[in-house]
């Protein structure tokens, strides 16, 4: 299994001024499946930016109605679904994103939603699907209705907290996690509410005793405090070791030692048109022409004609 962060960035401040992406993050080849996560704005940019093409993906995750983390959903489960001409794929999501809620959503029109399978995802529901479980895991934020997420993929749990603010029973739902993604707004003791900071993260770390952390998500003071230094001193306090996310950042998960892995920095692919090559893996440096054919996707007139 790989992650791979399309954007560390989030708020609304940081998803405006793109200070860092906003394209959530791709977890691919669990368990043979690839997986979109919160695909905020430019999602489908830095897809390719990174040497990924969206037409593989088996489901797209987006935790809540709010923009920087389903700006892009739509786009790429037409990616998905080949332009919306195939039944592939399932859309993982809140109440409020599939259902809509009160003032919230539905995020993800009924048109997109209906090619794929979908899957209102709640607190402290599992489902199977695709040799995995997902667990919901409950948030503290402005939509009420958001969720996190635990996957159990044969006894190894990826857990992610999405946005939510730190209350008692938080660590409850991601307990047993192997890795633990959280959104870290702030840096220090400096939280607002409806998000984590740098000192809840630690309190978190404490009670679910993962064997890496990573945050990302972060806000402009997390930013510009350096979240480097801030993963530092969170190890440091923990003793577990702690990533702060950057954009690009990828890794390899080894199931059997989560500790044992090594970061490496994507760079931007060398194609003059957006970017479907990266030398780092051979599977993925697809020319975009040759990814077309093989896909049968050559103009809008053409996928008329099949239908």
């Amino acid at each position: 299994m790989k992650i791979t962060f399309l954007g560390s960035g989030g708020g609304r401040f940081s998803a405006i001024s793109q200070r860092r992406m906003t394209g959530g993050f791709r977890i691919d080849n669990l368990a043979g499946k690839n997986y979109h996560v919160d695909p905020g704005p430019g999602a489908l940019i830095r897809t390719y930016q990174f040497g990924f093409d969206p037409r593989n993906l088996s489901g797209v995750f987006v935790s809540h109605a709010h923009t920087d983390h389903y700006n892009d959903a739509e786009i790429l489960i037409e990616a998905m679904t080949r332009g919306m001409t195939k039944n592939l794929g399932t859309i993982i999501g809140s109440e409020s994103v599939l259902e809509g809620f009160e003032r919230w959503g539905p995020a993800i029109s009924s048109y997109h939603q209906s090619k794929p399978d979908t899957m209102v995802l709640k607190p402290g529901e599992s489902h199977n699907f695709n040799n995995i479980e997902i667990k919901g895991t409950a948030t503290s934020h402005g939509d009420p209705t958001g969720v996190g997420f635990q996957i159990d993929y044969s006894g190894f749990k990826l857990s992610y907290t999405s946005d939510t603010g730190y209350f008692d029973e938080l660590a409850e739902y991601h307990k047993g996690a192997d890795i633990l993604i959280a959104s870290v707004l702030r840096p220090g003791n400096r939280t607002i509410n409806g998000h984590m900071c740098s000192r809840n993260f630690i309190d978190l770390i404490e009670e679910v005793k993962p064997q890496v952390a990573v945050m990302t998500h972060l806000g402009l003071k997390m930013i510009s405090s350096n979240p480097v230094t801030e993963a530092k001193k969170i190890s440091k306090r923990t003793g577990v070791k702690t990533i702060a996310a950057y954009d690009g950042l990828s890794f390899n998960v080894n199931y059997n030692n989560p500790k044992r892995f090594r970061l490496i920095s994507l760079k931007d692919v060398q194609s003059s048109v957006h970017s479907t090559s990266h030398s780092m893996y051979e599977s993925e440096r697809k020319n975009s022409y040759q990814m077309a054919f093989k896909n049968n996707e050559f103009d809008e007139l053409s996928i008329l004609k099949r239908q």
